[in-house]
């Protein structure tokens, strides 16, 4: 299990709050506060972490993190271009292919002009 009782009451030091003022805010007892801060409370209540760590200043899910509880890291989404650059689907080119391509489409594109 991880150390989180000792992180928990540091957060709560560096407040400079005392177990009854964490007590007083979040209306968590001082006893259940006490215990977990001393790890002998093995699941804390998510509910409970979420009191904490609005009190604390803390994002919600780091703390659920460091508690041990699965956390859904957020998904990179790719933005997809509408109309994506064919010289993408190619690769890396040359000079020279960059050169013959360009004058390919020149051809291509004079062609219909005519």
């Amino acid at each position: 299990m991880l150390d989180y009782g000792a992180y928990i009451k540091s957060l709560r030091q560096e407040k400079g709050l005392t177990l009854r003022e964490a007590e007083a805010t979040t209306g968590i007892s001082n006893a259940y506060l006490s215990q977990l801060e001393s790890g002998k409370i093995k699941q804390p209540s998510p509910s409970n972490l979420f009191k904490l760590a609005e009190l604390y200043g803390i994002p919600y899910e780091s703390l659920m993190e460091k508690v041990g509880y699965p956390v859904q890291k957020p998904v990179a989404t790719v933005q997809k271009k509408e109309h994506p650059s064919p010289l993408n689907r190619l690769g890396k080119l040359t000079e020279e292919e960059e050169t013959e391509l360009s004058d390919y489409l020149d051809f291509i594109r004079n062609r219909r002009r005519k």
